[in-house]
């Protein structure tokens, strides 16, 4: 595998850059590893363990390299149109997509509407709290974060984020009666500095969880569509989201060694299982034939 090139597409309201890792006399499919809100250089351990077929990874618009020429929320229909433009310009598709969280999310809404250009989507833990049973508490939630962002800033919202998102189990209808985690427990900020521009919270989060996806349309599409979910992450909200989410497309969601972040290397603090992450991860684009 050659060392990553970066290139920049304009799409509409941003400029994206995407990174293209080259393998010489490969037959497969590109293989496009998309996250959000992470950007590209999460998957650096990941791309590594696919030095035999081309990769190419991209910074979701607001993030990263890819600067926005507008403003406001980023949904993931947004998300999908770019992926969408981005794609033909990685050359012949269809593609093979590895996409984590939010690029999860993003890439099953590419899915509906362009099932042509997406061989395989392997989608791992899509925080679709649309798809819970607990849905009405898990969306408040995720409103209460948003809220508390707003209102508090960075280090308050985040604290909110992660017991929320660390949680195993159902989320609790009397959420809002319980002791509020404090920031300092976690090492993060106390005080306001007044800038509301984080993109988890400022642009992704609510859209990503409150998106309603199209079962129907997913399930007649022509792309195979496999929901992944973390072995260690079993009871945690976006695991039992990709149990609903593979439940609702008629299918059994395969298990991934490691965490929510099992791909990573110790990309952002994250340490995983990348070898064991990225042989599971051969397996099924191997099955896709």
């Amino acid at each position: 595998m050659s060392e990553p090139k970066t290139h920049t597409i304009e799409v509409p309201g941003a400029v994206l850059h995407y990174d293209v890792r080259e393998a010489e006399a490969s037959s497969a499919p590109i293989l496009l590893m998309i996250g959000s809100p992470m950007d590209a250089s999460g998957f650096t351990s990941l791309a590594e363990r696919f030095q035999d077929r081309t990769v190419v990874t991209y910074d979701p618009r607001g993030i990263g390299r890819s600067q926005r020429t507008v403003g406001g929320e980023s949904t993931p229909d947004l998300h999908a149109d770019d992926l969408h433009r981005l794609i033909p310009a990685l050359g012949d598709g269809p593609v093979d997509i590895f996409a984590s969280s939010g690029g999860a999310v993003n890439g099953l809404a590419l899915v509906a509407r362009h099932p042509e250009q997406v061989r395989t989507l392997v989608a791992h833990e899509p925080p679709s709290a649309t798809a819970l049973p607990d849905r009405d508490e898990a969306l408040a939630a995720v409103m209460d974060i948003c809220e508390t962002y707003e209102r508090d800033g960075f280090g308050p919202a985040m604290a909110k984020f992660i017991a929320i998102t660390s949680l195993r189990g159902p989320i609790p209808a009397d959420l809002a009666e319980l002791p509020v985690p404090s920031p300092a427990d976690f090492g993060l900020p106390t005080e306001d500095d007044g800038s509301r521009d984080d993109v988890l919270f400022g642009q992704n989060l609510r859209t990503c969880t409150h998106y309603e996806h199209d079962f129907d349309v997913l399930r007649a599409a022509s792309t195979r569509v496999v929901v992944g979910v973390g072995a260690e992450s079993e009871g945690e909200m976006a695991h039992r989201a990709g149990e609903a989410v593979a439940e609702r497309l008629g299918t059994k969601a395969v298990t991934f060694p490691s965490h929510h972040g099992g791909f990573a290397g110790g990309e952002f603090g994250m340490k995983g299982d990348p070898d064991g992450f990225a042989v599971t991860l051969r397996q099924i684009l191997g099955e896709a034939g």
